[in-house]
């Protein structure tokens, strides 16, 4: 059976989006190791200060398929005189900690093709209320990766944190780096005592039709993840959805793949929302120090 890192690059056809990504005022000249994609592309947005563009691209063999999703311009020249519904060719450049696009040029709208969108199946439940920081952490039913089935008594009594993956996704600044937040998150608490070492880290995935207990079992391997501490879960695109809902991490299904956003949740030792952060812009230090305030005695 292929290995998790094998069956990860060959099958990466689906990407997250969420924050704008971070501009840096670096050469647009590829960097050693950075992976160069040429793209086309409708501009759908800008953000308020001109940097970051919403580009609906086509499909990019090899890296992932057409959907809308933010990109940063290093050179913000680049973008400055584009408007909504401009046809757009341009490079997208990708490293292990960052991604961006260079040699932005206009072309004519017909020399972009763009598939249809497929609307997002919806849960038969009634839409969740958005939960907020103090709120109690809403009753789930998931199942991680060893089969078994998790619920919020799974954690009751020691404080957790919760956030939502997408293994498939490629964007280093995004769904990559959840993991490997929760994976220094995993080290502090190995090394921490007391309530602090009781801590518990779970990722919930927003694509369950793909993402099975055994293909996040491979994802926990590759992330280095302890069982222990750190719980990889699925289940019924419903309970999915209830929670994404709950927690406002927008998700739209868009060409065959998954557009989506970033939340994660600290959640405290009686089962409330002690803080929470959306999108990807969090740090461990800020999770480690949100922890002492919930495990103090």
């Amino acid at each position: 059976m292929q290995n998790f890192a094998t069956r990860y690059v060959a099958s990466v056809s689906v990407v997250c989006i969420g924050l704008a990504l971070v501009a840096c005022n670096r050469s647009d000249k590829p960097e050693t190791g950075t992976r160069n994609y040429e793209a086309r592309g409708i501009v759908r947005g800008f953000a308020p200060d001109h940097t970051t563009i919403d580009i609906e691209h086509e499909t990019i063999p090899g890296f992932m398929p057409s959907m809308t999703m933010p990109f940063t311009a290093r050179d913000s020249k680049e973008i400055a005189n584009l408007q909504i519904g401009d046809g757009i060719s341009f490079r997208i450049d990708v490293t292990a900690n960052d991604v961006w696009i260079a040699h932005v040029k206009k072309i004519s709208t017909n020399e972009v093709q763009l598939p249809g969108a497929t609307p997002s199946p919806r849960s038969s439940k009634t839409a969740s209320r958005r939960l907020k920081e103090g709120d109690a952490m809403p009753v789930f039913e998931l199942t991680n990766e060893k089969g078994e089935r998790v619920t919020l008594d799974s954690f009751r009594g020691r404080p957790w944190i919760l956030t939502f993956i997408f293994t498939r996704c490629p964007m280093p600044n995004f769904c990559p780096r959840m993991a490997k937040n929760f994976a220094a998150l995993q080290s502090v608490i190995k090394s921490g005592d007391g309530a602090f070492a009781q801590t518990r880290l779970l990722s919930i995935t927003i694509d369950p039709q793909f993402d099975s207990p055994a293909i996040l079992k491979d994802y926990g391997l590759h992330e280095g993840a302890d069982p222990k501490i750190w719980t990889f879960a699925t289940g019924a695109t419903s309970e999915i959805e209830d929670l994404t809902r709950g927690f406002a991490v927008y998700t739209e299904r868009e060409g065959g793949t998954i557009n989506h956003g970033l939340t994660t949740a600290l959640i405290d030792r009686d089962g409330n929302i002690a803080k929470l952060w959306r999108g990807n812009a969090w740090t461990t230090d800020e999770a480690i120090a949100a922890l002492h305030t919930v495990t103090q005695p």
